[in-house]
C-alpha cells in the first residue's frame, strides 16, 4: 500500500508541475511573428514560388544537386534531364557545359538558347523545368523522431515534411498544435495546424516551401507522464496497486 501511495502521489505531482508549467517556445529572431487565421492562405515565401510553376517569371536561383528537364522545340532529341553537379553544372548535347547554379530559369533558358542559336539551330524556343528542388531546405523540428533540416523534392506538404523527420514523437507530440513558421513580403508569418484535421481530410494539407520551420508541439500532459514514466527505477518486479 505505501509503494501504491507513493506511485500515485509521485504522478499527481509531477502531473501537476508539468502542466502548470509554460509550454516551450521556439526561437524566432526578430519581431514577433504575425498569426494567420484559421483558413487562411499564408501565402507564398520570399524566397520562392509554388513548387511545380517554376517558369521563366521564377526568381528561384538554380542550385548544386537540382534535377532539370531542358527541352527545345520541334528538336525532340535533344531534351534530357539533367542533375545540376556540385559545381552547378550541367552538359548539354551540341554545345558542351553550361553553368546552370545561381541562375534563374529565365537566364539558363536565355543562355542555352543564345548558344545553341550561334551555330546549330536557329531561333531555338528552351524550356527549363525544375523537377526537383534539392536546394531548397525545410527545417522540422520540436516533438518528431529526428528533428533537422530537410531538402525539399518536388512539392512537399505538411505531412510529407513530418514524414522526413521520422514522424511525430507519439509519446509527447501534441498533433492538433503544430506550427510553420514563413517569410512573406519580408514579414514573419505563423500559422497553426490540426493534424489529426489533416489525416482524417477534415483539413487541407498545406504545402511547405524552402525555408519554413516546422514545429511540432509538444503535449504537456503527455510530457509529464514520459518523465514519471523514466523516473521509475526497474525493479524487474511488477508492484501490485
Amino acid at each position: 500500500m505505501r509503494m501504491k501511495r507513493f506511485l500515485h502521489a509521485a504522478l499527481a505531482a509531477t502531473l501537476f508541475l508539468a502542466l502548470g508549467a509554460p509550454a516551450a517556445e521556439p526561437p524566432v529572431a526578430g519581431p514577433a511573428p504575425q498569426a494567420v487565421a484559421a483558413g487562411q492562405d499564408m501565402g507564398l515565401p520570399d524566397s520562392t514560388t509554388r513548387a511545380g510553376e517554376y517558369t521563366g517569371k521564377s526568381e528561384y536561383r538554380i542550385g548544386p544537386q537540382d534535377l532539370l528537364k531542358v527541352s527545345i522545340f520541334m528538336n525532340e532529341e535533344l531534351e534530357r534531364e539533367l542533375r545540376v553537379n556540385a559545381t552547378g553544372q550541367i552538359s548539354l548535347p551540341l554545345i558542351g557545359v553550361v553553368q546552370a547554379g545561381g541562375k534563374t530559369v529565365l537566364e539558363l533558358e536565355t543562355e542555352i538558347a543564345e548558344k545553341l542559336g550561334k551555330t546549330y539551330l536557329q531561333n531555338p524556343q528552351v524550356t527549363v523545368f525544375i523537377k526537383e528542388f534539392t536546394s531548397q531546405r525545410v527545417t522540422v523540428e520540436g516533438a518528431v523522431k529526428k528533428a533537422g533540416i530537410y531538402p525539399i523534392t518536388g512539392q512537399t506538404s505538411l505531412l510529407q515534411a513530418i514524414a522526413l523527420a521520422g514522424g511525430t514523437d507519439s509519446d509527447v507530440a501534441d498533433d492538433e498544435a503544430v506550427v510553420v513558421f514563413r517569410t512573406v513580403n519580408g514579414q514573419r508569418m505563423v500559422a497553426k495546424f490540426n493534424l489529426q484535421d489533416v489525416r482524417n481530410g477534415a483539413a487541407a494539407d498545406p504545402q511547405i516551401y524552402g525555408d519554413d520551420i516546422v514545429v511540432v508541439n509538444e503535449s504537456k500532459a503527455k510530457r509529464g507522464f514520459k518523465r514519471f514514466l523514466q523516473s521509475i527505477p526497474i525493479v524487474n518486479a511488477f508492484v501490485l496497486y
